[in-house]
């Protein structure tokens, strides 16, 4: 389940336990509510490591997962997000660090797609916060008004030749020719500048516009998530240890059966222990 997002300046907060409140019947009790822009992600534990929500870079297309952030080569840095209607447009990012995309985090619900692997194809699928994914038609251009996946929706992600970047291939189930998502500016009269930002999904020519940098949360990264999980592994207690065991430990033994819950052969450690135990008992 995904859970909530956090956003660059929240305070952390703790949940609190309060008291029934007797003085009102259950019916007209208040219930709280959630005033948090991204509070659609639910699942999120108060308690959790603030370091499991912080944002890092995806660095081959299987990192893919969960909440993303589609940084477009643009300037100044923009990505790809959605309005409640499914108008996709070009968002200025704010939560940088000194105008660098490669450390972008959003600030903003809109900016978010939650990517999914779409099952049979080489493809992801990329579903905005408002329930809708994102689709490229057969003019490329792009929306987020559906609710199902189809060829349309489904998106192939290719590394390219910028390190942590990749390029994002519309239509991969019925393409005849490929074609890619791309950002460039375009003459507007609604702007004091006379341009903006589009972006579409019918580049058929891989270059600089087409590299899209793929910002995810730490917690879905295959190797962070790899190295939290032996971490956890590894926090087991002597007590804990001893419990298993049947018996007080020795220090070498702790660091012996730790060892093992890293490496995968814990059980066999485990009665090992138990055996030298018995045979140290009788001698």
């Amino acid at each position: 389940m995904v859970k909530p997002l956090t956003f660059k300046g929240d305070k952390p907060h703790k949940s609190k336990k309060r008291k029934a409140d007797t003085s009102l019947p259950s019916s007209t009790a208040k219930k709280p509510s959630s005033t948090h822009p991204a509070s659609e992600y639910s699942g999120a534990n108060d308690d959790e490591n603030p370091e499991d929500q912080s944002w890092v870079s995806a660095d081959v297309p299987s990192d893919i997962a969960g909440p993303i952030l589609l940084v477009l080569a643009s300037q100044p840095p923009t990505c790809i997000a959605s309005d409640a209607h499914g108008n996709v447009f070009a968002s200025e990012l704010e939560n940088l660090i000194d105008g660098d995309p490669s450390t972008a985090e959003p600030h903003d619900v809109r900016q978010v797609w939650v990517a999914t692997k779409v099952a049979g194809v080489e493809g992801w699928s990329f579903k905005g916060s408002h329930g809708r994914y994102l689709s490229s038609d057969k003019h490329g251009i792009l929306s987020a008004t559906s609710s199902a996946v189809s060829h349309y929706e489904t998106f192939n992600v290719h590394s390219a030749a910028v390190p942590r970047t990749f390029s994002i291939q519309t239509g991969t189930s019925e393409s005849e020719e490929s074609t890619f998502i791309s950002v460039a500016e375009v003459a507007s009269k609604t702007t004091a500048s006379g341009v903006k930002l589009e972006v579409r999904g019918d580049t058929g020519t891989l270059s600089a516009d087409t590299n899209v940098r793929i910002r995810m949360q730490a917690r879905f990264k295959p190797k962070i998530k790899a190295s939290k999980e032996v971490k956890a592994r590894e926090k087991v207690s002597r007590k804990e240890l001893e419990g298993i065991v049947g018996r007080r430990l020795e220090e070498d033994e702790v660091r012996r059966l730790r060892k093992a819950r890293r490496e995968g052969d814990f059980h066999e450690v485990v009665l090992d222990v138990r055996v030298r135990g018995k045979h140290d008992k009788f001698a």
